[in-house]
């Protein structure tokens, strides 16, 4: 059997690279993607907590959130896609629509 610190440790190193991903790029859809790896990070600990714990509330929880995350996902990319279409460019710097 894995030790839970070593889910831990895989959370923590996949949250920092979520971090780093949303800090360095300039990319809105890796920015987007970056977000997502820290969402699925935070979940891995969880599942990581849950199950050392043998509590099945834990997991229960992560699918919901997963389940909220696909939705937010849906949103997240028809959004991009269309402020892809009006500026014909990703990058959040260049992307100025929120601006009056």
């Amino acid at each position: 059997m894995v030790p839970t610190s070593y889910y831990i440790l895989l959370s923590a190193a996949l949250f920092t690279i979520g971090a780093v991903g949303v800090l360095v790029r300039r990319n809105a859809i890796v920015i987007f993607m970056s977000v997502e790896l820290m969402l699925n990070a935070a979940n891995l600990a969880l599942v990581a907590f849950a199950r050392e714990r043998l509590d099945i509330n834990g997991q229960v929880l992560v699918f919901f959130v997963i389940t909220v995350a696909a939705a937010e996902v849906a949103v997240g990319l028809a959004l991009l896609v269309a402020i892809f279409r009006l500026k014909n460019t990703a990058d959040v710097d260049d992307s100025n629509t929120l601006r009056g």
